[in-house]
């Protein structure tokens, strides 16, 4: 069948019909594949775990200072162990001190007691009442001071035989007593706060041949 030949107004609808037709614009299409590509590019990547240099650094520091302030600890405690130890040796000299200050002093007041006790020995009876009662009282004043600051007498009659306390001046045959023991005592021995200032001298039993 021939076709029928266009008028002129169908000329004119067609034109406009082209003219309404939207033009593809350049790029787009370009740019749908390619962001299709670079998803399937993404997607065919691995996701690679990258190192942090930096915080392996603070780490690195934080036990460097972990480190450093156990050390510090140790060395306070020392040095606080020390201080004690130190204030503790400084107490114990000082106690000593204060309660052997007078060793001197009671080792040149013990001849005068010695010879109070003679004195008061040596009384016959022509000393009157009062010559012995105040020789005594003096004597016991003496004792009394020696005792308040923590000296006291030995006097180990009928003791066994101590080398830490006594001094054996004479050993005497005996068999009335055990062997080492203190028959009679010379001279009496003193300590002053549990110290020996003066060794009791004795004369010490022994076995009879």
């Amino acid at each position: 069948m021939a076709k029928e030949p266009q008028t002129p107004l169908d000329d004119e609808l067609e034109r406009r019909e082209e003219e309404a037709r939207p033009e593809p614009v350049e790029g787009e299409l370009d740019d749908a594949v390619g962001i299709g590509d670079d998803e399937t590019v993404a997607a065919e990547e691995p996701t690679a775990v990258s190192d942090n240099p930096e915080a392996d650094m603070l780490a690195a520091q934080v036990e460097e200072l972990e480190q450093s302030l156990a050390e510090a600890k140790d060395q306070a405690l020392r040095a606080a162990a020390e201080a004690q130890n130190v204030r503790r040796r400084a107490e114990q000299e000082a106690e000593k001190a204060r309660k052997f200050a007078l060793e001197r002093f009671v080792k040149e007041l013990l001849p005068v007691v010695d010879s109070l006790e003679k004195a008061l020995e040596a009384m016959g009876d022509d000393a009157t009442e009062a010559h012995k009662e105040g020789v005594a009282m003096t004597l016991k004043m003496q004792q009394d001071v020696l005792a308040k600051f923590g000296v006291e007498s030995l006097d180990p009659a009928g003791e066994p035989f101590d080398p830490q306390y006594h001094e054996a001046m004479a050993m005497v045959p005996n068999p009335e007593l055990e062997p080492n023991s203190v028959m009679e005592v010379v001279q009496k021995g003193y300590t002053l706060n549990g110290r020996l200032v003066r060794p009791a001298m004795v004369v010490v039993s022994q076995a009879a041949g």
